[in-house]
């Protein structure tokens, strides 16, 4: 990424207050407006291992958000300066953590023209600040996520509860939208494919994204993904058909859920589950749905997420499978999503020192994917900014509004889950919260695994 000069930038003025409770006091938030507030920090590195702290380190994120914001590019520079000297990019996960946001910021600089002397900086260093996203192969990537819980949790789960919901049916047609290119199947297919009255018909019906693709990346089409699938289906004793459908999150899967329902009107005795593992969170909700309005001034403000559950409902599925990462930035202030990203996304960096070596290629590529959803929420807005995370418990009134009760996970599931965790580092965790379950890192809540049914 673009490095700044390690020498002093000019200053304009110097503020007597000092240091301070880093950044935390009204004195020295107001004086960011106006001047740098820390004599002598610029020509100190003990004064910058000082600031060599995760909460110091986001209350410089803050202010240089807010200075790009107000278009105060002399304060913006100097904060990235002290920024890029006490956050390198192959530091401590802390410092990892920071940098990725520091090119976030500087490429938000640099899409919304909001600082223009930075855009200018930006724009002369767009090839160092391009994110470069690894294409998996089919077996790469099943490699790579079993390097972490992060998507594992969900699959144990998720495949507990669809295993036990569809217990002597013999047609199931698993609608998958998930954000790993059906990984979570082949696991699926293994329980399936034991069952004591036998397997049954698998029906898989996955969506094909009409705009830009998300990571993980795959390098390999729908087609061929779909063939091996079968194929390791038949190598199991499962029949199984697979089914593409152009569809995309930023329409709620309208193609989608229309085809199905036409599907659910042929097909009858036929179990529906449909299995959502990090994906919904892509679907536009109210705060684009005003930028969307704003576009056709006859069109209402609609929410897409609302719309999407309630069309599922009208599907009467066997199961709904919901899993997702806990956190929320849909705020639509830039600030309020850097703070909720910055106390959630420490978890990831934090957690891949226990698993990848510094400096091995699985690492970088497990990293750039982190600084992809890093830029998409700081550097992102209107359409383009994808990563809306709701929490736990937003979601769960989303879903009890559309007409669905919870399913609580047996103690086999959670049994399931907990064998899993016991693959991985120490720091990992299990807890039940209501009916759902959560994986935690280091007593920090991570991903939330939930199951509905139709009310």
């Amino acid at each position: 990424m673009m490095q700044f000069t390690r020498s002093a930038p000019p200053l304009t003025s110097i503020h007597p207050s000092g240091l301070g409770p880093c950044l935390d006091d009204d004195a020295s938030k107001h004086s960011l407006h106006r001047s740098w507030p820390w004599p002598g920090l610029l020509t100190s590195s003990k004064s910058l291992g000082r600031l060599n702290t995760a909460s110091c380190m986001e209350q410089l994120l803050v202010h240089c958000a807010n200075a790009i914001e107000s278009n105060d590019a002399t304060l913006a520079q100097q904060i990235l300066w002290v920024l890029n000297n006490i956050a390198p990019p192959d530091g401590d996960s802390n410092q990892r953590l920071t940098s990725a946001f520091l090119r976030a910021l500087i490429a938000r600089a640099s899409k919304t023209g909001s600082c223009k002397m930075l855009t200018a900086v930006a724009a002369r260093a767009d090839a160092d600040l391009a994110i470069h996203l690894h294409r998996f192969s089919a077996i790469d990537l099943a490699s790579f996520i079993d390097l972490t819980p992060w998507h594992r949790f969900g699959y144990a789960a998720a495949n507990s509860a669809i295993v036990e919901a569809v217990e002597g049916l013999p047609v199931v047609h698993i609608v998958d939208l998930s954000t790993t290119h059906c990984m979570q199947v082949p696991t699926l297919i293994d329980l399936l494919a034991n069952r004591p009255e036998g397997p049954p018909f698998i029906r898989l019906t996955v969506p094909t994204f009409t705009t830009t693709a998300t990571p993980p990346l795959l390098d390999m089409s729908y087609d061929e993904l779909g063939s091996r699938l079968v194929n390791f289906a038949r190598s199991r004793n499962v029949a199984m058909e697979f089914i593409m459908i152009p569809s995309d999150p930023s329409d709620a899967f309208d193609s989608l859920i229309e085809q199905l329902r036409v599907q659910r009107l042929v097909s009858e005795g036929e179990a529906v589950i449909v299995n959502c593992q990090m994906l919904p969170h892509y679907i536009p909700e109210e705060t684009v749905g005003a930028i969307v309005s704003t576009m056709n001034v006859n069109s209402p403000i609609l929410s897409l997420r609302t719309m999407f559950l309630k069309a599922l409902r009208s599907l009467e599925p066997t199961l709904v499978t919901l899993v997702d990462e806990d956190a929320d930035f849909t705020s639509c202030d830039v600030v309020g999503r850097l703070r909720s990203a910055f106390n959630y996304l420490w978890i990831p960096y934090d957690a891949v020192d226990t698993f990848l070596p510094k400096g091995s290629e699985q690492r970088r590529w497990y990293e750039a994917g982190l600084c992809w959803k890093i830029e998409n929420v700081v550097a992102q807005e209107g359409l383009q900014r994808v990563e809306r995370l709701e929490p736990k418990g937003r979601w769960g009134q989303r879903m009890r509004a559309a007409g669905f009760r919870s399913v609580r996970f047996t103690e086999e599931a959670a049994g399931e889950v907990k064998s899993m965790l016991g693959e991985h580092a120490a720091g990992w965790g299990l807890k039940r919260e209501d009916e759902d379950l959560m994986l935690t890192w280091k007593g920090h809540n991570v991903v939330f695994a939930s199951a509905w049914m139709p009310s």
